[in-house]
């Protein structure tokens, strides 16, 4: 029976020894496992930082293109305007120098044909006045 108590002394022997290794097994795998996982957090926390740093790059990319699209676009109205102010100024004057020609124009046809048909003198001049004057009124209200 010694050697049934030896072959159960050296099998209870290995088996502690194998739940020893496999215990040891297990922590080493327990610390492992929690490096992994302290690793994988920090490089996932870089990359988070990483992400934010370029959305708020971006943003800020976008808000001084916005800024710049604004400046540009009150720039091109601005010159819009001012250009529709310098053609409405100028077609005024043109407007105003034709009226003028036209005015002088009718006036000195006016005078011709009156000396033509012998009706000049100072009554007619002084009525001649008063029309021109009226014209110039009735013009300048425009």
């Amino acid at each position: 029976m010694a050697s049934h108590q030896d072959k159960a002394s050296y099998l209870g022997q290995k088996t502690e020894e194998a739940k020893q290794k496999a215990g040891q097994t297990t922590e080493a795998t327990k610390q492992k496992a929690g490096e992994t996982t302290k690793a994988t957090k920090q490089k996932t926390e870089e990359a988070k930082q990483k992400t934010g740093e370029t959305t708020e790059a971006a943003k800020q990319k976008a808000a001084e293109a916005m800024e710049a699209t604004k400046q540009k676009a009150a720039e091109a109205g601005q010159y819009a305007k001012e250009t529709v102010v310098s053609g409405k100024e100028k077609s005024g004057g043109v407007i105003q120098q034709a009226t003028e020609q036209v005015k002088s124009a009718a006036a000195g046809a006016k005078d011709a044909m009156m000396n033509t048909l012998g009706m000049g003198g100072d009554n007619n001049n002084k009525q001649s006045d008063t029309n021109t004057n009226k014209d110039s009124t009735i013009t300048g209200d425009h």
